[in-house]
């Protein structure tokens, strides 16, 4: 008996969702080299453009020359620098909870939460659009694993009657694909009602949402009695890479106790929490980023209007547009191409069969004529495309 790949292969491949990686040639940055070819694009999710930033490379270059380039071992054994320690508590400071915990990546920051705070007998319940890396988590944890319609207070509120044990709400803060918000203060509410606690995963909110970039917990006015468990990832607005935990002394305690990812892996390399660093102080001071962006974001919702563009609900720099079928999607990304536009085509199962899109993301360094030269090329090409097919 042999594994069939060769079958699976293909199938994915006739059904228009076989994944193939661009090999990128330059740094983050709007205008980029990929595959040899030189494009603009509009699919990084390097929101307030600091993956590239001189201050931000200048700071991880300082950080390797002082502290090497490599972790060495768990943080529980002697992978826990200075760099570290001082970018948890800034973490900390920044979310305004007592403490905040590092991870490597933002997939074992959310497993590591939902496993170490839930198991058997206790119950998990999730929005249904969730990430990926908290869907996995809710099932990994042995507890009793339920999903709530998409952003559906009443429908939470049904599954929290049902609930036993310790119970835990996890949401995203802004969901990745749609670009929509959270309703964290009806969500908040049920947990409270019933003595749950609320996990956020804001991934995608902390840098453009909120007055100080501290995400949607801080656009909505919310604390940590609302949102007991608050994540957030370093390789999107940040810039750099890695994740956070933040909240009381006791759950980050509890996680350094409990949480198998953070406990059985090597520390991120110091110099990039050296760079995390740098690259929070811009995040907090630089508010015209934010500004920037949500003109962008205004701009392109206006001109889409025009075009005749199917677009989410989103407030976000996440802008997809909707396009039905994975045939039609990837044809309009091939077009966008054609013209010198790099923007990637979302098929399933990342997002449910018949509503493939083209996932538009704006960052800080994008400039207004380029975005102008997106809504041209968006208009041709929308123009040209085939009429939908059956093959979602």
């Amino acid at each position: 008996m042999t594994f069939d790949l060769a079958s699976r292969l293909a199938e994915r491949r006739a059904a228009h969702l076989y994944r193939q990686r661009a090999l990128l040639q330059t740094p983050q940055q709007p205008e980029v080299v990929v595959d040899g070819e030189r494009l603009l694009a509009f699919c990084s999710n390097d929101y307030l453009g600091l993956a590239n930033h001189p201050e931000v490379i200048a700071a991880m270059q300082q950080g390797a020359a002082k502290w090497g380039v490599g972790g060495g071992a768990s943080h529980l054994v002697i992978g826990h620098s200075t760099p570290h320690h001082e970018l948890e508590e800034a973490l900390a400071e920044f979310t305004g909870r007592p403490r905040a915990l590092l991870f490597s990546t933002g997939y074992m920051a959310n497993l590591a939460a939902v496993t170490a705070l839930v198991g058997q007998g206790d119950s998990v319940l999730e929005d249904r659009l969730n990430h990926a890396s908290l869907l996995d988590a809710g099932l990994l944890s042995g507890a009793r694993f339920s999903r709530y319609l998409h952003n559906d207070a009443t429908s939470l509120a049904k599954r929290l009657e049902k609930a036993s044990g310790n119970t835990l709400v996890v949401t995203d803060g802004v969901f990745s694909m749609d670009g929509d918000l959270a309703d964290l203060p009806a969500l908040c509410a049920e947990a409270k009602r019933h003595g749950a606690w609320m996990m956020v995963d804001d991934a995608h909110g902390f840098g453009p949402l909120g007055a100080t970039g501290g995400g949607i917990v801080e656009h909505f006015g919310l604390g940590i009695d609302d949102v007991q468990v608050l994540v957030g990832t370093l390789g999107k607005a940040f810039g750099t890479a890695g994740a956070f935990v933040a909240g009381s002394e006791a759950l980050i305690e509890a996680l350094i106790q409990f949480a198998r990812p953070y406990i059985y892996t090597t520390s991120q390399p110091p110099a990039v929490a050296c760079a995390t660093l740098k690259s929070m102080e811009l995040l907090r001071s630089e508010g015209w980023r934010r500004e920037h962006l949500q003109r962008l974001v205004a701009r392109f919702r206006e001109g889409a209007a025009q075009i005749g563009l199917m677009l989410m609900d989103s407030p976000t720099p996440i802008q997809p547009v909707l396009v039905g079928s994975s045939e039609r999607a990837l044809r309009l990304s091939a077009l966008l191409r054609e013209r010198g536009i790099l923007v990637g085509a979302i098929r399933p199962p990342t997002v449910p069969a018949g509503s493939a899109r083209l996932r538009i993301t704006f960052t800080a360094a994008h400039s207004d004529a380029q975005l102008e030269r997106l809504l041209e090329a968006l208009a041709e090409c929308w123009a040209l495309l085939p009429e939908e097919c059956d093959d979602a």
